[in-house]
């Protein structure tokens, strides 16, 4: 047996053995059976947590393969290495596990939910509903379905794109079973939505990307030293969103501090803390003393230290299996049907000091309002520590941007825009037509292509390089076309309000995180073509432009008008089963944020306007200053003043005095 065979055999011990004494510390390995109640049978208790750690575990070195294929190791002009293409090659076979690990799961988790052995499940359509019907069979049937795609298309990867993409795929696969879980029945489904996702994926990339790493340093792989410091800068990352999710998430589960101490599922959340503090001490020893070793060319401690680590890790996952089949303290909501679709209590009526004070942390919007402002002030302080400058008024148009959106998400505003049809529009308004026009005009890409170095080694890609690609890419090019940005920006407003895709994006938190980021996607995309600073595939005359804004915001007048005119309301089962007893009827608010769409227009048209015209001068500045350089150089080269009529106007006076002189 190799060394690399007995560090996984070595891994999956630690994994099931955390998982059974987790099992068995938390109750789940023997619950209390009532005689005469369904019982799905010990074989099930025990394959279904076992199904999905290897379901998990397969996730996990999925993308640990692409991820050090994508990014770890360095690449060619956007092609892979030997070692990464047999690594893209690995993630196929990891990948048709955990197809088979998922399905194994579902077959399991249909036991358990019917109550029945599995061996009677089969025969007949009850595994067909289940994988359509049940939520948690439906991402369990996603995962199947996108595990499958992964293998087969990475048979063909062979550039760093094609890997990344499978990369995504990848990280996107592993969150619908997190999402059905104990997070779908948590009292604040929101938050426990959110920091779940984020937990998940960070995981998988610092265990995943551990594990390969861990493997790739043992066999004495090339390019050890550049792979090793790449994981190690993407590692701290990891560790802070894992935490920070992870605390979260128990905010989200746990009603008080007692239930840490008192419950089974608060002591196993403790118990994971312990292993995560660990980590975080290796990690620290690491980057304090085995990086630089490697770096060195002597990465012997590194993998020793490695090595536990990720048998840490392992344990920690099998703790997660655990947790996740562990009973969650109880909860008593209040008797009010809008807590449990809302997850908060009814607001009272609204008012200007209710939008005011009535906060509300969603952790996803204030995440990435984090990102958004801080990597904009880590790129301006890079640029200035290097001696050059960056416009103040970007500065400020940018973090007015991020300053709107963060009251566009967290504060009151967001609390009614969930009750309010009316409220909802100004939040739809306001993150579409507003907050994406400062974005843009904060020239987001241009610093960050002044501010990233470029890869150390050439050829290969860095942040920087994979910011080009992406900028020169067909969709971007597609995307950036100013008729397609103009359809996306207008059509999408119709198609979502005047279909199911409204109520369907209103019922669940992912359904209106989606439907949140499209708002954002879609300006910030229109705005781009408009007033865009940064590199665009398409430039557009300043006439162009303004053409292009007179055009569209009509559109949306359109759109108020036709909300006023309705005689149905939009999403009437979610706006009923809510049960608001006060403010105007569902027909009433609809009306009333009709004509929020027709006249909210004005303000970022106007806007536009003002930047458009600072932006056109400007312009004719620059152009008029380029020409009187070009005329100061060609008169220096001539003898001339530059100026071609001028200088014929002088040959012609000298030409007169020189025939007045003969005269």
């Amino acid at each position: 047996m190799t060394r690399a065979a007995r560090f996984a055999l070595a891994g999956a011990v630690a994994a099931v053995l955390a998982l059974v004494i987790a099992m068995i510390a938390g109750g789940a390995a023997f619950p209390r059976i009532i005689p005469g109640l369904p019982d799905e049978g010990a074989l099930t208790r025990w394959a279904l947590p076992l199904s999905k750690l290897a379901m998990d575990t397969a996730g996990l070195v999925t993308v640990g393969l692409l991820l050090t294929a994508t990014a770890f190791l360095p690449g060619d002009k956007g092609l892979l290495g030997k070692t990464a293409l047999r690594y893209v090659q690995a993630a196929s076979w990891a990948a048709l596990i955990w197809a088979g690990a998922a399905a194994s799961t579902m077959v399991f988790s249909l036991s358990e939910t019917l109550g029945m052995p599995v061996v009677e499940i089969f025969g007949g359509n009850e595994l067909t509903s289940y994988a359509s019907q049940d939520s948690r069979g439906v991402g369990l049937t996603l995962v199947v379905l996108f595990a499958v795609a992964i293998a087969l298309f990475s048979r063909g990867a062979i550039t760093a794109g094609a890997s990344g993409g499978l990369l995504l795929l990848g990280l996107v696969t592993l969150l619908p079973p997190a999402l059905t879980g104990h997070t779908s029945s948590s009292p604040n489904h929101d938050l426990a939505t959110s920091s779940v996702a984020i937990h998940v994926i960070s995981m998988a990339l610092w265990v995943g990307g551990l594990a390969v790493l861990t493997v790739h340093v043992m066999r004495k792989q090339p390019q050890i030293e550049a792979a090793v410091a790449r994981f190690s800068d993407m590692a701290l990352w990891c560790f802070i969103a894992l935490g920070l999710s992870g605390l979260f998430a128990a905010l989200a589960r746990l009603t008080s501090i007692g239930d840490v101490f008192t419950s089974s599922y608060g002591l196993l959340m403790v118990a994971k803390a312990v292993l995560f503090a660990g980590l975080g001490a290796i990690g620290w020893w690491h980057r304090k003393r085995t990086v630089p070793m490697v770096e060195q060319g002597r990465p012997g401690g590194f993998l020793r230290l490695a090595v536990g680590e990720v048998m840490i890790m392992l344990a920690a996952v099998g703790l997660a299996v655990a947790l996740a089949r562990t009973e969650p303290p109880p909860v008593s909501l209040p008797p009010d049907r809008a807590f449990e679709l809302l997850g908060y209590p009814m607001p009272p009526p609204m008012t200007l000091a209710s939008l005011a004070t009535l906060w509300r942390f969603d952790l996803f919007f204030a995440l990435v309002a984090a990102l958004l402002g801080g990597l904009y002030a880590a790129g301006v302080i890079r640029l200035r520590r290097r001696g050059d400058t960056w416009p103040l008024g970007r500065i400020l148009a940018w973090f007015t941007g991020v300053g709107i959106l963060v009251l566009a998400t967290q504060s009151g505003v967001a609390r009614y825009a969930q009750v309010l049809f009316s409220v909802h529009m100004v939040e739809h308004m306001t993150l579409s037509m507003l907050v994406p026009i400062f974005l843009v005009l904060g020239g987001p890409v241009t610093l960050a292509l002044r501010s990233l170095k470029p890869a150390k080694r050439r050829g290969d890609r860095g942040p920087r390089e994979w910011l080009t690609v992406i900028l020169h890419s067909r969709v971007v090019k597609f995307l950036g076309h100013p008729l397609v940005a103009t359809a996306i920006f207008i059509v999408s407003t119709y198609a979502l309000y005047f279909t199911p895709l409204f109520a369907a994006a209103m019922e669940e938190h992912l359904g209106h995180i989606a439907m949140t980021i499209h708002f954002l996607a879609s300006g910030c995309l229109f705005f781009w073509v408009v007033i865009g600073i940064d590199p665009a595939p398409y430039k557009l005359p300043y006439i162009g432009r303004l053409l292009v804004l007179f055009v569209t915001m009509p559109f949306h007048a359109f759109f108020g008008i036709a909300l006023m005119s309705m005689g149905t309301a939009l999403a009437p089962d979610w706006y009923d089963q809510l049960g608001r007893t006060w403010g105007d009827s569902s027909i009433v608010d609809q009306q009333a944020g009709g004509a929020i769409a027709w006249g909210f227009g004005e303000i970022p048209t106007l806007i536009v306007l003002i930047a458009l015209a600072i932006q056109w001068w400007q312009d004719d500045e620059r152009k008029a200053r380029r020409a009187d350089r070009r005329a100061d150089a060609a008169a220096a080269r001539t003898g001339g003043t530059g100026d071609a009529e001028l200088d014929a106007y002088n040959d012609y006076l000298n030409r007169l005095n020189k025939q007045q002189a003969k005269d």
